[in-house]
């Protein structure tokens, strides 16, 4: 098991996201930074779809009740066990009584907890992941709070060769960023492929959607970042739209002219126009964009898209092959 000592609002239970039900209203869910929580897991040699812990907010301090291995990714949150700092992307084994605490990112926005077996939590629509505005999956439908206990699901006895444990190099550096000759080195860029109503935005806009950047507005959350630029997005003509399906990474327009990222627990219909979708491969990285933070947006074509889903699928697979020679059977 892992007690919860201490979690701040918004922490939950997630996995890869919940799919396949999105006719019936119910959107995708799962981690914010779907990447990283898939490196944990790689980490320690779970299913990819294992659960893990979203930290959001902090602190969050867990205590393990048996022994296990911990991995911890995503934000450098200067996470400790037992107030032996960790570095990021760390895998390391937790003793039975020890302490896990997170604490606010230096960098990036959320941090991720994963045990060798995965959090334990029933399957729900397919999927552990918490639906939280909804109330139904991960643990009790809701977010963390203090005296939960966590169960773990069943593993392999194993540790690690080194006593010290191992970590990876993070996506940030092990992944090619896209490029943008504008971008200013703190900003993210995106790659994006124009949408159905693209050709409807005026030119100005067209240009301005590339050309300038866009921050990430305090009125973002799970469900969908908000945008604001120097320069409003606006329509030829202001058409009436029918709702119809969207996932997360479609890039709606609102009247505002000032653009939403659509994310995990972002709607499945809405009627705004889309002007593009942020490709999968780098919706982590929005993940990882706190308020304030500058976006920048990179054309991109389906054919790279799937070069970037290949690149990303590169970098788990190493992780998972190099992560399999570090541990070892428990004695």
């Amino acid at each position: 098991m892992i007690e919860v000592i201490e979690s701040a609002p918004l922490n939950a239970v997630q996995d890869l996201g919940r799919l396949g039900f999105r006719c019936f209203g119910i959107g995708r869910s799962g981690a914010m930074d779907r990447l990283a929580l898939a490196a944990a897991n790689a980490l320690l040699g779970n299913a990819p779809d294992a659960a893990g812990i979203e930290a959001q907010l902090f602190p969050l301090v867990l205590r393990f009740t048996t022994d296990t291995l911990v991995a911890v990714t995503g934000a450098d949150c200067g996470a400790r066990l037992d107030g032996r700092l960790l570095p990021p992307f760390w895998a390391m084994p937790a003793k039975a009584g020890q302490e896990l605490e997170l604490s606010p990112p230096t960098d990036g926005l959320r941090g991720y907890v994963a045990v060798a077996g995965g959090i334990d939590v029933p399957v729900v629509l397919g999927s552990r992941s918490s639906a939280l505005r909804d109330g139904f999956g991960g643990f009790q439908g809701r977010m963390l709070q203090s005296g939960d206990l966590l169960p773990i699901g069943p593993a392999p006895a194993r540790t690690t060769r080194d006593a010290a444990g191992f970590g990876a190099a993070s996506p940030w550096q092990a992944l090619s960023r896209p490029a943008c000759g504008d971008a200013e080195p703190g900003d993210i860029t995106l790659r994006v492929v124009p949408a159905g109503e693209y050709e409807q935005f005026d030119e100005p806009s067209r240009a301005a959607l590339w050309a300038q950047p866009w921050v990430v507005t305090t009125q973002s959350n799970r469900q969908g970042y908000r945008l604001q630029g120097d320069h409003a997005l606006l329509r030829v003509r202001p058409l009436e739209m029918r709702s119809h399906g969207i996932v997360p990474g479609v890039v709606q327009v609102p009247p505002s002219g000032q653009p939403i990222i659509q994310l995990s627990d972002g709607n499945s219909a809405g009627g705004y126009p889309k002007i593009g979708v942020v490709i999968d491969a780098d919706l982590w990285r929005v993940g990882q964009a706190a308020p304030g933070r500058r976006l920048r947006f990179v054309p991109c074509t389906p054919a790279l898209a799937r070069e970037a889903e290949r690149e990303l699928a590169g970098y788990l697979g190493t992780l998972r092959r190099q992560a399999g020679y570090l541990r070892r059977a428990a004695a």
